[in-house]
């Protein structure tokens, strides 16, 4: 299927490694034009090698100097912007809150959902001139259930499900829709440390641990982050125009998370 999204101006945030990098390399087969953002230098380095025609910066998006200089490069080697991919984000700590360190919560809530306040705020005057404008917000399923030991990450992760929601009424009378998509247990390193803290943290074995995420899940098996990837494609696309405010789950239908 043709999603007429050639030429499209995208940035992907964290795009050098996991659902970021799929989504670049989703984006880029579709004929779209991609910028990523990393703090990983080395991961940047290895897509410069592997994908020469995604342009690169490195970008903390939790830093404001840092993303306007992002904005700066994007919109030199793309010339404007039609499509904000907000991936970037930490797991954060794992604990009961009254184990939490201050300065751990606060730099989980300044990545996963201060780092999309600072994107978006200077994506919006260049996504008012796209004719096919759009926003897409990583979220969580713990953006939508509670999560147990990960209190920062599910508190961010339900704001950005709001801050999706009022940028959705706030910039639909300019054409610009905004989604958030919510992943559920993502194949990849991070839900595998995840896996291993909480089952540290209970006591229990990593494939017990396992087992007790996906007893709430109907699909049981992870998430392929390609299969993500394909979900914000197609909201980017033109076929996806009347589609905004919505929290879109690609999760194997997770009803809660343990």
């Amino acid at each position: 299927m043709d999603l007429t999204i050639k030429g499209l101006r995208v940035l992907v945030t964290a795009g050098a490694g996991g659902i970021g990098r799929a989504t670049a390399r989703a984006f880029a087969a579709e004929g779209a034009r991609v910028h990523i953002c990393d703090v990983d230098e080395k991961a940047l380095t290895v897509m410069a090698e592997s994908d020469p025609a995604i342009t690169r910066s490195i970008c903390d998006v939790s830093d404001r100097k840092a993303v306007a200089r992002l904005f700066e490069e994007t919109l030199a080697a793309l010339g404007g912007l039609d499509c904000l991919v907000n991936n970037a984000g930490i797991a954060g700590p794992t604990g009961r809150v009254d184990e939490i360190a201050p300065e751990d919560w606060d730099a989980c809530v300044a990545i996963d959902l201060t780092g999309q306040f600072n994107c978006t705020r200077l994506a919006v005057e260049h996504l008012k001139q796209s004719k096919n404008a759009s926003i897409v917000n990583l979220s969580s399923q713990a953006g939508k259930h509670g999560f147990p030991l990960r209190s920062p990450y599910a508190a961010a992760k339900w704001g950005v499900i709001g801050f999706t929601k009022a940028l959705s009424a706030e910039l639909g009378e300019f054409g610009i829709r905004a989604n958030a998509i919510c992943p559920g247990l993502v194949d990849g390193p991070r839900i595998q440390s995840v896996i291993a803290n909480k089952a540290r943290s209970l006591n229990v074995s990593h494939d017990e641990m396992t087992d007790r995420l996906f007893a709430g899940v109907s699909i049981k098996q992870f998430v392929d982050p390609n299969d993500i990837a394909k979900q914000i494609v197609f909201l980017a696309s033109p076929f996806a125009k009347t589609i905004s405010g919505q929290e879109i789950s690609v999760c194997g239908d997770t009803r809660m998370l343990s």
